[in-house]
């Protein structure tokens, strides 16, 4: 346990979409440990499971993430072909203001931001005031797969564009030592497979997947769609959603890369979790099992540097860059 101590602590949660619940298994490690942060930055899926902690309702996000299953994560798509994202998010933004409702971050007992991207100017904007769910709408829009949210007049999208692992955000915020965890250390050269429509049921949904194969032999209907264009079409060129999602990938590990050598967190945890898919949501028991036990293989070290914390040369508040500035989420 680590005793009573003035060293603020910051937790960096980066994103990694089904990946994400690992997170809860970080949290849930360090919890027991008697680390508990004093300032969470999150991006993307990391966002909405730092959010939900600040807010205290992650055992509410647990009991759902455990739940979910092929069947339940293919209801919550609603798809809206005519829009600026394949998915509105609607049903998603329902769920998640059923547990936190109208709350403000600024209201929140721990202090949490979460980052997105403008669209346009491509600035990073730290959403650390205003209503929580609409920061977390925005943090995790993905491009082209869920719709962008307007903030303040502006239209932001996923924070994972261009601070993929908020190492920054912490120490702006005061964050002597920083946790980061980072979900797609080993993601590249492995690919992200998303499943066809047949493949996402599971073999106890036989009603489902029959009405997926009807769909797929010539019925119209959404999941043909998905198979013909989204998904792919069979004979092994990617679909939209795993070409952007692949690209995206790239992107953030570049820059996730190129950020945390300019400014590293104290400790970096990094979940094995190269089998689970990006869209693997229903894969939440082992995801979080497995960011237990990341904690652990470098729990030992990570209590010992906390009682030992020293300022380190280097490692104060960053130079303010263009578009970093805090913004508040419009009410």
């Amino acid at each position: 346990m680590v005793g009573r101590t003035s060293v603020r602590i910051g937790l960096a949660l980066g994103g990694g979409a089904a990946r994400g619940w690992a997170h809860i298994g970080v949290l849930r490690a360090l919890e027991r440990a008697g680390i508990r942060p004093d300032v969470i930055a999150g991006t993307s899926i990391g966002a909405v499971v730092g959010g939900c902690f600040a807010a205290d309702h992650l055992d509410n996000l647990e009991r759902w993430a455990r739940e979910l299953t092929p069947k339940r994560i293919f209801g919550y798509l609603d798809f809206n072909f005519a829009g600026t994202g394949l998915i509105s998010g609607q049903r998603l933004c329902d769920r998640l203001e059923q547990h936190l409702g109208d709350r403000n971050i600024e209201d929140l007992p721990t202090r949490f931001t979460a980052v997105a991207t403008e669209i346009g100017t491509g600035h990073e904007h730290w959403l650390s005031r205003g209503r929580l769910v609409e920061a977390v709408r925005a943090s995790y829009a993905l491009p082209g797969v869920f719709k962008p949210v307007k903030v303040n007049g502006r239209w932001l999208f996923d924070g994972a564009l261009v601070n993929p692992i908020p190492v920054s955000v912490c120490r702006a915020l005061g964050a002597r030592y920083v946790i980061a965890v980072n979900l797609n250390f080993d993601i590249l050269g492995r690919g992200s497979v998303i499943a066809s429509p047949e493949m996402m049921f599971s073999e106890a949904d036989e009603e489902l997947r029959t009405a997926a194969a009807a769909e797929t032999a010539g019925k119209t209907g959404v999941r043909a769609l998905l198979q013909r264009q989204i998904l792919g079409k069979g004979d092994g060129a990617p679909g939209i959603s795993t070409v952007m999602v692949d690209a995206l990938n790239i992107v953030q590990d570049r820059i996730a890369r190129s950020r945390l050598a300019g400014d590293p967190p104290d400790a970096m945890i990094s979940p094995r979790l190269q089998d689970v898919g990006l869209f693997d949501f229903h894969r939440a028991e082992e995801s979080i099992e497995r960011g237990v036990q990341a904690v652990e293989r470098q729990l030992d070290d990570i209590l010992r540097e906390i009682e030992t914390c020293e300022p380190k040369r280097g490692r104060g508040e960053p130079n303010r860059i263009p578009g970093n500035e805090l913004q508040p989420v419009a009410k």
